[in-house]
């Protein structure tokens, strides 16, 4: 076996072992893999921290807002109700307002932590200098072990906006369905080579997201400009009384019928 010391830079990221005779286009992929697993399991640790800290995330539309703010636009925290740690809530302000500040306790911050520690350490680039290698296997234990954790602080589960849940439960759909991972696109999309589809990420288990709309905002914005025009202009056209037109000759309608009869502008006057 081949042992591959991965850098990005000058940097050492992990060890990585393939036979000599691994196409290098698989091998490739499979270190772009590894390396992208790593990132997520560093993501998801660095959530945890906060919500060790600071609770769960705030909605999306109330992150960032002071107190007077929220009570001003009337928004509430619904999923802030439910999504209760175990054992209890500590407050714990989150001074830049991502989340809302009901940590677990103590207890239950020291699981977040440590199983976070734990993680960290399968993922270290210290693991080069201890000449271990990583795989996916690993990356996916550590995964594991972070969900697991989550699950037994927050037995009732994170809000489906919580960057955590969104880390650990993303589903990819199409066309109002969902594409189950042990199926291949062809049997969704067809084979045709040049398809092109629009595809949405949503939490598993959370049902379809929202269709595409059919127009996009530029054409929606265009067709309410157009609109907002033609209701100006039949707005005019209703505030303008004036009848002098009447009496212009296109709007004789027995104008035909001198003509044949032969008394078109007929005056009579004295002599």
């Amino acid at each position: 076996m081949v042992l591959l010391h991965v850098k990005r830079g000058d940097e050492s990221q992990f060890l990585l072992q393939a036979s000599g005779s691994t196409e290098l286009e698989e091998l490739t992929a499979q270190v772009a893999r590894l390396y992208n697993a790593r990132l997520k399991v560093q993501r998801v640790c660095s959530e945890m921290e906060e919500l060790a800290e600071h609770g769960v995330s705030l909605p999306p539309n109330m992150q960032g807002l002071t107190e007077d703010q929220v009570e001003e636009l009337k928004l509430r925290d619904e999923w802030g109700d439910t999504c209760v740690p175990s054992g209890g809530a500590v407050f714990k302000k989150d001074d830049i307002g991502r989340r809302n500040g009901h940590a677990p306790n103590e207890k239950m911050k020291q699981v977040l932590k440590k199983t976070v520690e734990e993680a960290k350490a399968i993922i270290s680039k210290k693991q080069v200098e201890a000449g271990v290698c990583v795989t996916m296997e690993m990356v996916k234990d550590a995964l594991d072990q972070l969900r697991g954790a989550v699950m037994i602080v927050y037995p009732m589960g994170l809000p489906p906006y919580d960057p955590i849940r969104m880390e650990f439960e993303a589903q990819l759909w199409w066309a109002a369905k969902e594409l189950r991972r042990t199926k291949k696109l062809s049997d969704y999309v067809g084979r045709n080579e040049k398809t092109k589809i629009i595809v949405k990420i949503q939490q598993r288990g959370q049902g379809a997201p929202a269709r595409e709309p059919v127009l996009s905002s530029e054409e929606h914005r265009q067709l309410m400009l157009h609109f907002h025009r033609r209701q100006e202009e039949l707005k005019k056209l209703e505030e303008n009384d004036d009848d002098s037109c009447l009496n212009s000759p296109w709007a004789d309608n027995t104008a035909l019928k001198r003509h044949f009869h032969g008394v078109k502008d007929i005056k009579w006057r004295p002599r």
